[in-house]
């Protein structure tokens, strides 16, 4: 994913990843963002063109983390406009309801 990840030029900088109110803990892990979400966003995309629209539970499963993980990655994908939700819905494992995501 090196290669994808080079090319995908999101500034994780710009997003805040950590609330004031957060404990410093929090605020060291949104610190490190960057040393693996680029990575991540890259898959992300690599497999919504792959594939086509997918759920977080999805793409978490082909790229084997946490599903929590992706929908941060989706949502720092929306903010640099390289994805968005196709407006469908489908449940996640516990019953709730997730949104399908595509490429842009």
């Amino acid at each position: 994913m090196d290669a994808l990840s080079g090319q995908l030029a999101i500034d994780f900088s710009a997003f805040n990843h950590a609330r004031r109110s957060d404990p410093e803990t929090s605020k060291e892990a949104a610190s490190r963002v960057r040393e693996f979400a680029a990575g991540q966003c890259a898959e992300i995309l690599y497999l919504l063109r792959r594939y086509g629209p997918l759920s977080p539970e999805q793409l978490a499963t082909l790229m084997a983390i946490d599903a929590y993980a992706v929908r941060k990655r989706t949502a720092d994908l929306q903010k640099a406009g390289k994805a968005r939700p196709n407006g469908m819905t489908c449940a996640t494992v516990s019953g709730r309801r997730q949104r399908i995501w595509e490429a842009i």
